[in-house]
Formats: C-alpha cells, sequence, structure tokens
C-alpha cells in the first residue's frame, strides 16, 4: 500500500507543472484542466479496488493515458514536456502492477497516444528524435525490471520451500531426540525397578527371615542391615519416579508441541477439549504418538488446503481410550490418497492398540483416531513386585 502512495505523491507533483504549462499558453482551458485532472485521480483512487481484476486494471489505465493526452494535447502546435512524465509513470504503473502481457499492451498504447501528441505538435525532429530514443530506453529499462521481479519471485518462493523444509526437519530432529530421550528414561527406569529395586526387597524379606530365626545377640546388627537395605530401596524407588517425572506427558504436553506448530506455520487451530482429556494418565510415549499424529494430519493441511484453520477435539470417554480428531475445510473438492506419513502414524497407533481413520467429505477433510489408556508401567510394576514377593517367599521356604 505504501507505493501506491507513492505514485500519488509523485502523480500530484508532477501535475500542478503540467498544468500551469498548459495555462500559461491558453488560459480558456482552467475549467476543463480542473475536471480532467479531477477524473485522473479519481480513476487513480479506484485502483486498490480492482486490482485484483487485470482486465479492469488495464482498462483504467489506458482511460488514464486518454485522459491525459486529451488535457495535454497541443491544439496551439506547443508541446507540453510534462506530459512525458505523467505517460511514463502510467507506462511503470503497469509494468509495476500487472503481467508482462498487459504491461506490454498498456506500455504501447502509451507510446501511441505520446506519438501522436508529438508528431502533432512543432518540435523539432531532432527532439522528437531524443524522445523516442527516451521511450526505447524506458521500455528496455522497464521490461528488464519485469524479469528481474518474476525471478526474485521465484527466488523468494524457493527459499520460503526451502525454509519450510528446514523447519520441519528441525521440528521432526527435536521430535526425534525427545522421543528417544523418554525412551530411554523409561528403559532406565524399568531396569532399575526390575533389577535394582527387586532385588532390595527380596533382600529384605531375607533378611527378616533370618532375624527372626537368629538369637538375640545379633538381631540388632541384621535389623541394621535390614534399615540400610530399605533406604537403599527408597532411594531407588525416589531415582524411578524421578525419571518419571521428567517425562512431559499428558494433554498439556502435547497443547505445548501443537502451539509451537500453530506459531511456526502461521496456523489458526481451534482446541476443543471434553470429558477428562486434561487429567487423562497419558505416559511419554502415548503424548508423543498422538502429538506426531496431529502434526502429520496439520502437515497435510499446510500442503494441500488453502484455508490454513483447523479443529482439534480431544477427549477420553470413560477413562479407557483416549481420542482425538482434527478436522478443516475443503476449499477444492479433489480426490484424497493416503500418503506415507499417515500410514506410519496409523502403524504407531496400532501398536499401543489404537486405530486411525482419515475421510474426506464435500466439506470437510477429518483425520480421527484412538489411543487406549492402560498404565502399562504401574501393571508392569505391580505384576512383577508380586512376582517377586512370591519368589522371594519361595526362596524363603526352600532355606527352611
Amino acid at each position: 500500500m505504501k507505493f501506491y502512495w507513492l505514485w500519488i505523491l509523485i502523480n500530484m507533483s508532477v501535475w500542478p507543472f503540467a498544468i500551469s504549462y498548459l495555462l500559461k499558453m491558453n488560459k480558456d482551458l482552467l475549467t476543463t484542466s480542473i475536471f480532467g485532472v479531477s477524473l485522473y485521480f479519481l480513476l487513480f483512487f479506484i485502483v486498490p479496488l480492482i486490482e485484483k481484476k487485470l482486465y479492469l486494471l488495464f482498462l483504467l489505465l489506458c482511460m488514464n493515458s486518454i485522459i491525459a493526452i486529451a488535457i495535454l494535447f497541443p491544439f496551439n502546435k506547443e508541446f507540453n514536456p510534462f506530459l512525458i512524465l505523467i505517460i511514463s509513470l502510467l507506462i511503470a504503473e503497469g509494468f509495476y502492477r500487472m503481467p508482462f502481457r498487459y504491461s506490454i499492451v498498456n506500455g504501447i498504447f502509451g507510446v501511441f497516444g505520446l506519438s501522436i501528441t508529438v508528431l502533432y505538435s512543432n518540435l523539432a525532429p531532432l527532439i522528437q528524435f531524443l524522445i523516442a530514443i527516451y521511450t526505447v530506453l524506458l521500455f528496455i529499462a522497464l521490461i528488464f525490471y519485469i524479469k528481474t521481479k518474476y525471478q526474485l519471485m521465484d527466488l523468494d518462493a524457493r527459499y520460503q520451500k526451502i525454509l519450510s523444509g528446514s523447519r520441519d526437519l528441525k521440528r521432526r530432529a527435536v521430535s526425534d531426540e525427545e522421543l528417544a530421550r523418554q525412551e530411554e528414561r523409561a528403559m532406565i527406569a524399568h531396569e532399575i525397578h526390575d533389577s535394582v529395586g527387586h532385588k532390595l526387597t527380596a533382600l529384605i524379606m531375607q533378611l527378616e527371615m533370618f532375624r527372626l530365626q537368629i538369637s538375640e545377640d545379633y538381631k540388632e546388627s541384621v535389623q541394621s542391615l535390614k534399615e540400610i537395605a530399605s533406604d537403599s530401596l527408597d532411594e531407588t524407588r525416589r531415582a524411578v519416579k524421578s525419571l518419571k517425572a521428567n517425562d512431559s506427558g499428558g494433554l498439556p504436553g502435547i497443547l505445548r508441541l501443537i502451539r509451537k506448530l500453530e506459531l511456526e506455520n502461521m496456523m489458526r487451530i481451534h482446541f476443543s477439549v471434553k470429558y477428562g482429556a486434561f487429567s487423562a494418565p497419558l505416559n511419554g510415549e502415548q503424548s508423543f504418538v498422538i502429538y506426531r499424529t496431529v502434526q502429520e494430519a496439520l502437515t497435510n493441511i499446510m500442503k494441500h488446503s488453502q484455508v490454513k484453520e483447523a479443529n482439534i477435539l480431544f477427549e477420553a470417554p470413560g477413562g479407557s481410550i483416549f481420542r482425538f480428531e482434527i478436522s478443516n475445510l475443503v476449499s477444492q473438492k479433489r480426490g484424497y490418497q493416503e500418503g506415507f506419513g499417515l500410514r506410519s502414524m496409523r502403524e504407531r497407533l496400532e501398536k499401543y492398540n489404537g486405530e486411525l481413520k482419515v475421510y474426506q467429505t464435500e466439506v470437510q477433510f477429518t483425520v480421527s483416531g484412538y489411543i487406549k489408556m492402560t498404565n502399562i508401567g504401574d501393571k508392569h510394576d505391580s505384576d512383577t513386585t508380586g512376582r517377586r514377593s512370591s519368589n522371594g517367599e519361595t526362596g524363603i521356604k526352600n532355606d527352611d
């Protein structure tokens, strides 16, 4: 918009000199000149309203050329030099606002009108030749400008595509790194719990049974050993809980990641959270799988839809599953074909006893799915604890 006002400022700077020069030759043309200039600038102010309609913009610029030539036409054979500047501005505006084909036709129209004015005037042949040289140089400069403009636009489009790909790769690298950390923390926590924790539990039980069988002289020493083992077990449990606490799972973690994705890609996302989704006991791996599925759906929207807006629904009906749905309006009805990304997400969800559905209607494209909220870690801990306890009791019985 700032270029439009700059264009008006340049025209308003030229026209007063053109009218002054005209009235110096013939003062009777004052009323006609004011009316013509008013019509010229009236059409000029319409430009922003019809900028996207090339045919109307082309006609408007041609009409302004006709108005300028009609006002400054040398009826008394006295050529107005400011007409060259005004026609040059109209030709340059055509090259700036319109595609190459329209710009060339508009330029030829303006040069044709200027040529008639020059030939009708009493200018010397040398001056006419210099004006012709000027118009040729003007055309060459404007053609070079528009070709450079197209090259810059192409370079900018390529840059934006590379930048978008770089951001996507960076985001995926960060996500994969976070998943690797989560898997490593989960593996370390399970290893500590299964090996050290369970062996300490068995040791405490063995010490307790041994304390009941020995004489009073050694019970105090055995009790001290038992307390050391109990403290070690508590430290192990705290370490396991600390590893699990660092896991940024649950819906809040998913929302933080999606909000970051929204800001990076200039999208508008509307969230709907229902039926206890905020309190759903999702672990880090489950949260990450849900986030990656939502991310893949939003990536498809950015690639294939002109509507950069999506609706995301999260819910946990009954507390047994966590359900999500991503939908957006379809601007153009086209065939849908599932790609590698969504197939990979479906396989990931199926590993967690989940499911992914993708379907398209005449007005909406939807990706929905769910994941079962079985707290595998706690169940594994309780089963293993019970199994270790049984083994401990069996060992004691064997000792007996």
